[in-house]
């Protein structure tokens, strides 16, 4: 199954909202970070994506049209490539309000010293929860220490790489493929780029700041229950 839409936006710039969106206008199942969480045998993939070799995408992707979030935003480009066909879509935020909700969240997340005990503790016995640990360190080897070279902390830094994202994404996608998108615009450029009818309902409002670390932690219980 080939993607038909790419998410270039970093996480913590409405992709949950979008995942939700794009899966209620028929797109079928949309690839999230939270999906590589709850089916992390997917790890392997995303190791050799990291290391520079070939990644069987196509294996990765194979039950999904689209993919949103991290790890596959810092990819955009090679899976651009690699699904010529496919549309890419650019989450915006306010760069101050990205940064405050980014490093409250995703960056500082930490599930708990019960959470970690019962992992390690299950980690002899399931691959489920070894492959969990391997996407654990992975997500800091790739994401915190390569990509934002360890300088995740250093606001102004982070947020001069948010701002050259934006600007890297614009010159590399041609303009009739991309759509830049900040959620609160709503269903209609996001309808009219993809030449889909609008919904009735409001558009997805999920995954806040205030209530993401228990849903972090619901997914954590789930894949070492």
């Amino acid at each position: 199954m080939a993607l038909k839409i790419i998410g270039a936006g970093y996480g913590r710039t409405g992709t949950k909202s979008l995942q939700l969106a794009l899966e209620k206008l028929g797109f079928g199942q949309c690839y999230h970070m939270e999906a590589l969480f709850r089916n992390p045998s997917d790890v392997k993939y995303w190791q050799n994506a990291y290391q520079g070799k070939k990644t069987d995408w196509n294996s990765l992707f194979q039950n999904y049209n689209s993919t949103v979030d991290f790890p596959s935003s810092i990819y955009y480009k090679e899976l651009a490539d690699f699904y010529p066909e496919s549309k890419v879509i650019l989450t915006i935020r306010d760069p101050e309000k990205w940064y405050d909700s980014a490093y409250s969240t995703i960056f500082s997340f930490d599930p708990g010293p019960k959470l970690k005990l019962r992992m390690l503790f299950k980690m002899p016995f399931s691959s489920k929860a070894r492959n969990l640990f391997k996407v654990i360190m992975l997500n800091d080897k790739s994401l915190w220490k390569k990509y934002f070279e360890g300088k995740f902390k250093d606001k102004k830094y982070t947020i001069q790489k948010f701002e050259r994202h934006i600007e890297e994404v614009k010159s590399s996608i041609s303009k009739d493929r991309l759509l830049i998108f900040h959620p609160k615009d709503g269903w209609n450029p996001l309808c009219e780029f993809l030449n889909v009818e609008v919904p009735l309902e409001p558009f997805p409002n999920t995954n806040t700041k205030q209530n993401f670390n228990s849903w972090a932690k619901g997914i954590v219980k789930d894949i070492i229950k």
